[in-house]
């Protein structure tokens, strides 16, 4: 969807009284979205899902945009303290059982903002994965949620487009090799030239599970 695409849709929600929100990991392909909304309507929330394991560049690049976009930045966090994400052995739930880490740091904490909320406006294209693939522009989500996805047919090269055009700043681990950047144990450099084989490296994980748990898949 382009800008007035984007613009009319966001405008018919609000009309419809529908409460709106959208999220972001702050990476540098990621920021379109934000600018968008920013230039339509910067009051909508953006939910910035802290897990605790985050890069120290990523938060002070997420205080960065916060201030040059004007937005409404609101953390998300677990209810359950780190102390208490650990194994039998003690380890870290990221190192055994990382569907677990993902689902208490980030898809429980967003599904309490769900909840509250009509719509959720989602950055996810279908270029990214299998999963977003098949991903359609609004999708039902948990708690009669709309998931609407404006940038689901938007390529990487339009979204680096775009960033150079307006002059977007970069997150700063992006000249250091990484691309796709989530939490810091489980994120490597961008290997064999695909974005998502840095995230959770050797293992059979593609999504933290935002994208799988918080979402209805339509009936064919």
């Amino acid at each position: 969807m382009d800008f007035e695409n984007i613009k009319k849709k966001l405008e018919q929600y609000k009309a419809e009284g529908k409460k709106m929100f959208t999220t972001s990991s702050f990476q540098s392909h990621s920021l379109v979205l934000l600018h968008i909304i920013s230039r339509i309507d910067n009051t909508i929330p953006v939910y910035s899902i802290n897990t605790g394991f985050l890069f120290p560049e990523t938060i002070q690049f997420k205080d960065q945009i916060a201030k040059e976009f004007g937005l409404n930045i609101i953390d998300a966090k677990s209810s359950i303290p780190k102390a208490q994400q650990k194994d039998a052995k003690g380890n870290f739930l990221f190192t055994s059982d990382p569907d677990y880490c993902c689902f208490l740091n980030k898809v429980q904490p967003l599904d309490g903002v769900l909840a509250d909320h009509d719509v959720w406006i989602n950055g996810v294209r279908a270029d990214q994965s299998a999963v977003r693939k098949a991903m359609e522009i609004e999708q039902p989500a948990p708690h009669d949620v709309i998931r609407f996805h404006p940038m689901l047919d938007w390529s990487k090269p339009e979204i680096y487009k775009y960033i150079k055009e307006h002059n977007l700043p970069r997150h700063p681990l992006e000249a250091k090799g990484y691309d796709s950047i989530g939490c810091e144990p489980c994120t490597r450099k961008m290997t064999l030239g695909d974005d998502r084989s840095a995230r959770w490296f050797g293992m059979k994980k593609t999504e933290c599970g935002l994208n799988t748990d918080l979402v209805i898949k339509k009936d064919k």
